[in-house]
């Protein structure tokens, strides 16, 4: 492998090209010693997307929605094990260091989707927002497409569901709550460790542990349905915070837990692996042979159901083990199921209505 890229900052220590492209470019050392050198700060760059369309939809089985937005194309967080870097690859772009820095942005979102969901043949389901990328990464505070959306979906009383690991969601209690009130929300933080060291080296620019904790806290004390997301379960390295992660989700509030296996698809096991190596030199054999034997002998398994939560015996264990601890705590009931039959097509004018609460 090459010298690794380390940036402040960023969890990849590499830029490979992804898979579609027919070139790739290596950094080579001049002879002074260049690649030995701290590299400077890199800078988060942003393009707009212009998609004439912002709800994804699919028929996948084992997923509880069936549609989905994502305000952004990549994602700032830079969590080394996200599943959504190989999307990247389809841009022409790295799902390594680009997918962390090079940042797509849809600014007309709301606008689009407001004209999306008064199209005579749409049919109200509930949406799901933060299922790829996350819509509260740090160029949320900056460009607030997020709010934008909540508001048009509270505008016409359409359900949405939302997993984020940023306490930015926080701004949002205010719509949030009055969406709660009819039943047209509800909110899973993603917790994947409580060791804030382990935090900062698998999703460098994410909220600290503590931090979505506290927004738990907060969007339950608002009334809020919330829950907690235990993704990923990364085997030898964070598999042991498992129970102490769900206690600490329901000392905060939380009225239901999740946990996903790691999914390592595409050019995420390569990243993932290196940084690995780079990291935890010591554990990564070890962690990578575990991850082969949840995903038969593989770094990963995309077949329904079990991509989610993997197979054999070391999964089964874990499998158990949450089992066990939800249903102590009483967090295996899920959360409330959203309401459909509010939803009413937005106006034909294009204005937000008035008698939301009416």
């Amino acid at each position: 492998m090459p010298n690794p890229l380390i940036y402040k900052g960023r969890a990849s220590i590499s830029n490979t090209a992804g898979r579609y492209e027919k070139q790739d470019s290596v950094a080579d050392d001049d002879g002074w010693g260049s690649l030995d050198a701290e590299l400077p700060p890199l800078k988060t760059e942003t393009l707009i997307d212009s998609s004439k369309s912002v709800i994804n939809y699919n028929d996948s089985p084992d997923l509880p929605f069936d549609r989905s937005i994502n305000p952004y194309r990549g994602c700032e967080h830079g969590c080394i094990y996200c599943y959504a870097r190989p999307s990247h690859a389809y841009l022409g772009l790295s799902p390594g260091l680009d997918f962390e820095s090079r940042i797509l942005i849809k600014p007309d979102a709301a606008r689009v989707l407001r004209e999306e969901l008064g199209k005579r043949n749409y049919r109200c389901a509930p949406l799901a927002l933060g299922t790829n990328t996350d819509p509260y990464q740090p160029l949320e505070r900056q460009y607030k497409i997020m709010r934008q959306i909540l508001e048009v979906l509270a505008d016409v009383r359409h359900p949405v569901s939302i997993v984020t690991k940023s306490a930015l969601v926080e701004r949002d209690i205010d719509l949030l709550s009055e969406m709660a009130e009819l039943g047209l929300v509800s909110v899973f933080l993603s917790v994947t460790t409580l060791d804030r060291k382990l935090a900062r080296n698998l999703e460098p620019r994410a909220a600290a542990p503590q931090r979505r904790l506290e927004a738990l806290a907060k969007l339950r004390a608002a009334g809020i349905p919330a829950g907690v997301m235990v993704a990923p379960v990364i085997p030898a390295l964070n598999d042991h915070e498992l129970e102490n992660i769900v206690k600490a989700a329901h000392v905060a509030g939380a009225m239901s837990a999740e946990y996903i296996l790691l999914r390592l698809p595409l050019e995420v096991a390569d990243l993932f692996e290196e940084w690995l190596r780079e990291n935890y030199p010591l554990k990564a054999g070890h962690v990578m042979n575990l991850v082969c034997d949840c995903r038969g002998g593989k770094t990963y398994d995309p077949a329904f159901p079990q991509r989610m939560t993997g197979t054999g015996s070391y999964a089964d264990l874990l499998a158990q083990r949450f089992r066990l601890i939800s249903k102590r705590l009483q967090l295996d009931q899920g959360l409330p199921a959203l309401r459909t039959d509010l939803f009413r097509k937005p106006d034909e004018s294009g204005q937000m209505s008035f008698d939301f609460f009416v």
